[in-house]
């Protein structure tokens, strides 16, 4: 039990507790204390631009007093680039963007990618548009990273909601640097050096034809990144293997690949790894494509949810 002292501080407890695995199965119980030196370190963070309020322990912050669609300085956009890397996902309520101010907005922070499969906006083909309702159900609900079956994968997202449910439709982030963090040493072990094979038809080739889906690898190549990803900014490593796009390990079967893979990819579904945002009409999302993951509830249906998303092309991912 943790003694509390006379000044009012915290006195370290007479033991360190620790996370086990759960007998029989592949699950962590107890405390997280590998969140304990990032989210402390993220309450001590101060701003010049605008005011943040953290929303989780490692993850997700709410930035307050800015206009995402006003002529904003290089010196904010510039902190907005540091408060993105630091909390790994930032939500703004009350952002009326038009299509061209979420591409003008979007573009501070690099170039926009035009996405082959999805469906675009039809003012601004840069943004991606989720139409849900009635005629088609969302299709999201799994952990992953966007865009990792190309060689330069996203470096950001920014997720503008312009109708959403009153209930429902919820977005959850989880925190990838923290999912590696919880490995045990002997499993960062064995995934060091290892790299996976990604593969644009997995998503997009679902009920597709065979001809079909060899002329979609064709226009786009399976690439191979790192299980393991050194971020290009913050220099830290995240784990960069999703369900959705990661098709086995290089060297291996898809068979050979699938226990391994599994193990790694359920560090997502964590809720100490997560932050959850609900929508309202105009919240917009920026997240780190690199630094998270997301999963879009569907839970909603046959009400309608339409969102628009542009994303930030990035480097090539590396080791």
């Amino acid at each position: 039990m943790t003694e509390t002292m006379s000044t009012g501080a915290i006195a370290a407890p007479r033991f360190t507790p620790r996370a086990a695995r759960l007998p029989g199965y592949d699950l962590m119980v107890g405390p997280f204390l590998h969140l304990t030196a990032e989210r402390d370190r993220l309450a001590a963070l101060r701003w010049q631009n605008f005011d943040v309020r953290p929303v989780s322990a490692t993850l997700g912050a709410e930035v307050r007093g800015i206009e995402l669609g006003a002529e904003l300085p290089d010196d904010v956009i510039d902190e907005i680039r540091r408060a993105l890397f630091e909390y790994k996902v930032l939500f703004f309520r009350d952002q009326p963007l038009t299509p061209d101010g979420h591409v003008a907005f979007a573009s501070r922070f690099g170039e926009l990618d035009v996405h082959p499969a999805l469906p675009a906006n039809g003012e601004r083909p840069e943004l991606v548009r989720f139409a849900k309702g009635a005629d088609m159900a969302g299709f999201e609900n799994t952990w992953h990273h966007d865009v990792t079956w190309s060689d330069r994968p996203s470096m950001g997202a920014v997720l503008h909601a312009i109708s959403v449910p009153d209930v429902g439709g919820d977005t959850l982030f989880s925190d990838m640097y923290a999912a590696y963090e919880s490995l045990g040493d002997d499993l960062k072990a064995r995934i060091e050096g290892l790299s996976a094979v990604h593969d644009f038809t997995r998503a997009f080739g679902l009920g597709r034809s065979a001809d079909e889906q060899a002329a979609m690898r064709a226009a786009h190549p399976s690439v191979v990144h790192p299980v393991v990803c050194t971020h290009a900014v913050t220099g830290r490593r995240h784990l960069y293997v999703n369900r959705i796009f990661t098709d086995r390990f290089e060297g291996m079967t898809a068979e050979e690949s699938r226990p391994l893979l599994e193990q790694l990819c359920r560090q997502a579904d964590y809720p100490e790894h997560q932050a959850r945002l609900h929508w309202e009409p105009d919240t917009v999302a920026f997240w780190d494509n690199r630094g998270v993951q997301h999963y879009a509830t569907s839970d909603y249906f046959p009400y309608v949810r339409i969102m628009e998303r542009a994303s930030v092309i990035g480097e090539r991912p590396v080791a």
